[in-house]
């Protein structure tokens, strides 16, 4: 009788309904489902026409629901076993699971003197390698002036560099060297002439070592540009081998040899990069930088107008750098490797490397100029007066 003065007292006036189309009442989340048979199945959507006549006790009771399944998969069953099984067992101690004496015995018995002396070796190189790891760490002076402007040279990267730059120096002797490895070769030749000489003395790298292995590559680069300038590409082109003019080959490996050391002198003998002053005091040096990149750029031009295939010369040239000096691209290369030795403070190691420069040029020159007097005669022979010096005006 609650529940019916509720209704009549209500403003809603209540509705039966029809659930015969739908006789599954979803009872999720437990994947069951309810089935009602005829729950208010025959009420209509009609309204009450005198709500103080509705009765409950009028409405059948709703037949009880039966729970039924619909999911045909077992639930899962959570078991617990107190033993483990082998297979669960961490693979790092597997090699020590038949570890004993007798095996132990036995793998000693096996042991030879070669084997032994490696493993000593190992041994210690590990030791070492801790011990000297542990002393960096904990070195004072290591954290005190330490600072991101530097950069440790990483060893095994020049060596490694190194060893490529020959390999492609070799494909190269046979004419099968690629751009890259011809690349590799000029790069691997200025890190150990630039870079590692000051990283080796001072244990670090900043400033002008970084600037002139930039310079260098630019320096060179510039014959190779004048190809693609002129030629679309960045190789040689065919000539008459008569103008490959070249000393002895002895002669070529102490100029080499000579540059390189003259290098590591000068790494030897400036003071070390963080004491090297900043500022006004390297007006000089980037004044001479940008000279001899002005002198090479110039003189390749200037050479390459009158010439054929960049090499053979079809005219003797009077203008540009040739004005004051007879052999400007010599001399340029020659200013490049003073400038580095100016740049790191080594006035000494700046003379060397002059002389070296000078020696292998001066010979390199003659045989150049006697192959001009043989093609152009009286008219280079009359440049050669005119024009006195051969490599730095007013001197030499």
């Amino acid at each position: 009788m609650e529940t019916a003065s509720v209704l009549l007292h209500s403003r809603t006036i209540p509705f039966s309904f029809n659930s015969k189309g739908n006789r599954m009442v979803s009872g999720r989340h437990f994947n069951k489902h309810c089935q009602s048979n005829g729950f208010f199945s025959h009420q209509s959507l009609k309204p009450i026409q005198n709500p103080s006549s509705f009765n409950l006790a009028s409405y059948p009771s709703p037949s009880p629901l039966r729970k039924t399944r619909t999911h045909f998969l077992v639930p899962l069953r959570c078991t617990f076993s107190n033993t483990t099984s082998s297979d669960s067992q961490n693979p790092l101690l597997k090699p020590f699971r038949n570890l004993s004496f007798d095996s132990l015995k036995t793998s000693l018995s096996q042991l030879t003197p070669i084997k032994i002396i490696k493993w000593a070796g190992i041994v210690s190189i590990a030791i070492a390698a801790t011990k000297w790891t542990v002393n960096l760490v904990f070195n004072p002076f290591f954290w005190m002036y330490f600072s991101w402007s530097w950069v440790f040279w990483p060893w095994f990267v020049a060596v490694a560099l190194a060893f490529y730059g020959l390999y492609c120096f070799r494909k190269h002797s046979i004419g099968e060297a690629s751009i890259i490895e011809q690349l590799a070769i000029v790069t691997s030749v200025f890190t150990w002439l630039t870079l590692v000489p000051p990283a080796c003395f001072n244990g670090y790298l900043e400033g002008w070592p970084f600037v002139f292995f930039f310079v260098y590559h630019y320096f060179f680069f510039f014959n190779v540009s004048v190809r693609k300038r002129l030629y679309g590409d960045y190789y040689a082109r065919p000539h008459d081998p008569k103008w490959d003019v070249n000393p002895p080959k002895w002669y070529r490996l102490v100029f080499c040899v000579g540059v390189m050391v003259g290098h590591w002198l000068a790494a030897f003998e400036g003071p070390e990069l963080h004491r090297i002053p900043g500022g006004w005091s390297n007006v000089v040096v980037w004044i001479l930088v940008v000279a001899t990149l002005l002198m090479q750029y110039n003189s390749t031009l200037y050479l390459a107008k009158y010439s054929e295939k960049v090499v053979v010369p079809t005219a003797v040239v009077q203008f540009g750098p040739y004005r004051w000096v007879r052999h400007p691209i010599y001399a340029s290369t020659m200013l490049l490797f003073a400038t580095y030795c100016v740049a790191l403070r080594a006035p000494l190691s700046s003379l060397f490397v002059v002389a070296v420069c000078l020696m292998y040029y001066e010979k390199k020159a003659k045989l150049e100029e006697v192959l001009m007097v043989e093609t152009f005669g009286e008219s280079y022979s009359e440049y050669a007066s005119k024009v006195r010096y051969k490599f730095i005006p007013f001197v030499f």
